[in-house]
């Protein structure tokens, strides 16, 4: 008689390891982030925006972004990255001094761009901040809401399926 051990890839996680899992994830990008230059986060950064929201940058969307900054402060993997608007581009910029701030831990921020949960949830909630000119953090809100997250790239879409899963 044959016996065959199951395969361990596909055993249910343990509570445990799920935690190890999500950890090693954030940990991960916490530590190599700021290790990284700001060259390469903002060659890396600009790239993946300007991709992402061509259609609203064609459209001028982004129009009353000119001449301003907006930060996003992820808190809970220290990510700070501020942008502006110039000749129809995002442009990543030190996040010094942002004329408004978006915080906020990075689950909320992937549970918003995977549609998980509603943007006016995670405001109301506290769960996503915006401190400063609220005027401009509540337009880019807005234009984030107003934004069909299913019409995305299929890359998009698998990277924020991967950190819901790593996140969860």
């Amino acid at each position: 008689m044959l016996f065959t051990l199951p395969n361990i890839a596909l055993l249910p996680l343990s509570p445990l390891q799920n935690l190890l899992k999500k950890a090693s994830v954030l940990h991960i990008v916490r530590y190599t982030e700021p290790k990284l230059p700001f060259f390469v986060r903002k060659r890396i950064a600009e790239q993946t925006l300007n991709y992402l929201f061509r259609e609203q940058l064609n459209d001028d969307e982004f129009y009353f972004l000119e001449g301003q900054q907006l930060g996003l402060d992820i808190r809970d993997i220290d990510i700070r990255i501020a942008f502006t608007c110039r000749d129809e581009k995002l442009v990543v910029l030190p996040a010094d001094k942002p004329d408004a701030w978006i915080r906020g831990d990075a689950k909320d921020f992937i549970q918003m761009a995977g549609q998980d949960v509603d943007p006016d949830t995670l405001f109301f909630q506290r769960r996503l901040v915006i401190e400063g000119n609220t005027e401009l953090g509540l337009t880019i809100k807005n234009l984030m809401d107003s934004v069909d997250w299913s019409e995305m790239p299929a890359l998009f879409k698998r990277s924020i399926k991967l950190a819901q899963r790593a996140i969860n």
